[in-house]
């Protein structure tokens, strides 16, 4: 019997075998999947769009199962409320979006384009341009395999930070212990935009920081933007052949700020502390766009940095996670002897480690 390769089932294509592969495609599947492999202390690798994973190229040494439940449900709708739209776990992330901005539901076109499934969203309180899914979740349905009972989250309980989520934190290499069935937003009717607050994005569109614009002009704008950097999954284009941002953008202490170069971009984050750039310290590490692709590179030329956008880390055709990792290990180190910042990384290593 052939095996499933985790290479086809990522964004990056690459991985090894899956020792068992399932496919869910109901919430009762989903449950009677994951209790199964529990009983039979497998590990277990949960897996939506594959936008958000590296995996080893030895493959997966138990279950990995891919989530494929599409659909979604609005449980309300009111002029005062807005529309209440819960979301299967499977169902393609950007799919969903642009029905919403066809549909006057607003809140959440600034995260146009974005890979992967809605499942995803909460966990890794999945953000771009100015926007989180966190502005917009009303609550996130999940299985917890400890208790083995469904168990449902609202925003307080879910520990939502840059990145980061409950859902993230008590999730080890890739096997969560609650495991997303559903998620509900919560979502104002009309077809204006929230308020723009990402600078780039704002002058794309002519409004200033904080205006409101035409929801799918915000939508059109932001697909063009991540198109531009390589964002847009496109099979003829090996730029888009990534995890996207392979790095987080570094939240540092004031004093650490400070240390920063004159023209570091420093924006404010919660609880007094600084955002920078981690494109803005890579090529300014000495990683330029498309740093890689040359034949005598630590890659071969295998994997390289997107010719588009220095943070995405990208497969030019033959790469392995081996040479991913070595990519990212280079620039990572290379950030960290420049500037004395040590560079995370955002998509999940499974059985491998930077």
């Amino acid at each position: 019997m052939s095996q499933t390769l985790l290479s086809s089932l990522t964004t990056s294509a690459v991985g090894g075998p899956a020792a068992r592969f399932e496919e869910a495609r109901t919430e009762a599947e989903i449950i009677d999947a994951v209790r199964t492999a529990d009983d039979a202390g497998e590990p277990l690798l949960i897996i939506g769009g594959g936008s958000n994973l590296v995996v080893s190229d030895d493959g997966y040494p138990g279950t990995v199962l891919r989530i494929a439940t599409e659909g979604f449900a609005v449980n309300s709708a009111d002029t005062c409320g807005g529309v209440s739209v819960a979301v299967q776990a499977g169902h393609p992330w950007d799919d969903f979006v642009d029905y919403a901005v066809h549909h006057a539901w607003s809140g959440v076109e600034a995260l146009s384009g974005i890979p992967g499934s809605a499942g995803a969203t909460p966990v890794q309180n999945v953000g771009a341009y100015g926007a989180d899914v966190s502005q917009t979740i009303w609550q996130v349905r999940t299985y917890d395999r400890a208790a083995r009972a469904v168990k449902t989250f609202v925003p307080s309980e879910l520990a939502f930070g840059y990145r980061d989520s409950l859902l993230k934190q008590t999730t080890t290499a890739g096997s969560p212990r609650y495991v997303v069935l559903s998620a509900e937003f919560q979502l104002p009717l009309g077809r204006m935009s929230a308020p723009v607050r990402y600078g780039e994005l704002a002058r794309t569109l002519g409004v200033g920081p904080g205006e409101r614009a035409s929801a799918l002009d915000v939508r059109r704008a932001v697909l063009s933007l991540r198109a531009s950097k390589g964002m847009v999954l496109d099979a003829g284009d090996r730029d888009t052949y990534s995890t996207g941002s392979f790095f987080t953008n570094p939240i540092l202490t004031p004093e650490a700020a400070e240390a920063l170069p004159e023209g570091a971009p420093r924006y404010p984050a919660a609880g007094g502390l600084v955002k920078t750039s981690a494109a803005w310290l890579i090529e300014h590490a000495g990683f330029p766009k498309g740093y890689g692709l040359a034949a005598d590179s630590v890659t071969g030329g295998r994997a390289s940095l997107s010719t588009k956008h220095t943070l995405a880390l990208t497969n030019r055709g033959g790469a392995t996670a081996k040479d991913l990792l070595a990519l990212a290990r280079e620039v990572r180190d290379g950030v960290h002897e420049r500037f004395g910042i040590e560079l995370t990384n955002e998509p999940l290593l499974i059985g491998i480690e930077l």
